[in-house]
Parts: C-alpha cells; structure tokens; sequence
C-alpha cells in the first residue's frame, strides 16, 4: 500500500484499465469516457497535483468527454435498430421478377438473388413471368407483390 501512497499515478492508470476493459465488455461508451477521465487524473498525478486536484480533473475530464465525446462516437457507431432492417422484413419494398405467374393464390419471383413463393395482393391483377413486381408484405415465406414498382428499393 505504501507503494500506491509514493506512486498514485498507477493507481489511477489502474482504475483507467479496469474501466477500459469494462468498457470492452459493455460497449456503452460511458465507462471509456471515465477511464480517459482516470487517465488525466493520472496525468496530473505524475506531475505532482494534490489529490484533490487529481479527482476533480478526473471528474471535470470524464464529465466533459461524456457531454461532447460520447454523443459523437454513439452516432458514428451505434446503428438505429429501425435504420436497417436485416432478414426477410429487409425485403420489403424491394422490386423482383417473376418466375412464374404470381396470382392471388401462387407463384414465384426471383428477389434478392433468391427465389420466393409469391402472391398478389387482394384484388391485383396477376403478374406475368419477367414482369418486375414490388414487394408489400411478407407473410411466412411468401412474399406479397404487386405489379406497381413505384417507391421501391434498389436491389
């Protein structure tokens, strides 16, 4: 103990690392903004600050890098779960072509390099094999399409 007592700055970097790793483990971007917190107190520390000055520049440096740091690497990483929909849901809004006539009961369309048992909507009119379609909707495994392929997504 007498060793942290001539050396505090270790301390601090200790507590840095801790925070650093906890930070791996959660991925929230608030425990690395303590740890830098941490690291400037250990900064201030090697430079012979009083401990009361080394835990307010911890507390002043991990507040700011919380208030300014934190918001910018959120948006840079951090992706909107609404943003980009992965697996059939992802699908929706694409155009595909027929494979084979799609009616209101049956049929087949190549979308995403794949192809899908398809149906029209209610009361569209069937869609004919190369004809491109839309998606609407998924139900299960089939999707359902329409003939109108205004507002779609690029494949």
């Amino acid at each position: 103990m007498d060793w942290f007592g001539e050396n505090p700055w270790l301390a601090w970097l200790g507590i840095a690392l801790v925070l650093a790793a906890i930070e791996a483990a959660t991925v929230s971007f608030v425990f690395l903004m303590l740890a830098g917190g941490a690291l400037a107190a250990a900064i201030a520390s090697a430079l012979g600050a009083s401990f009361t000055v080394q835990v307010v520049i911890a507390v002043l440096v991990a507040g700011g890098l919380l208030l300014t740091v934190r918001p910018l690497i959120t948006r840079r990483f951090m992706v909107a779960e609404a943003s980009h929909t992965i697996g059939a849901r992802s699908l929706v809004g694409r155009s595909g072509h027929v494979l084979q006539t799609v009616t209101e009961n049956d049929g087949r369309v190549k979308l995403g390099g794949e192809t899908w048992s398809a149906r029209t909507v209610s009361g569209a009119m069937q869609c004919q094999p190369g004809q491109q379609v839309r998606v609407v909707s998924i139900e299960g495994a089939t999707v359902i399409v329409t003939g109108d392929t205004s507002g779609q997504k690029s494949e």
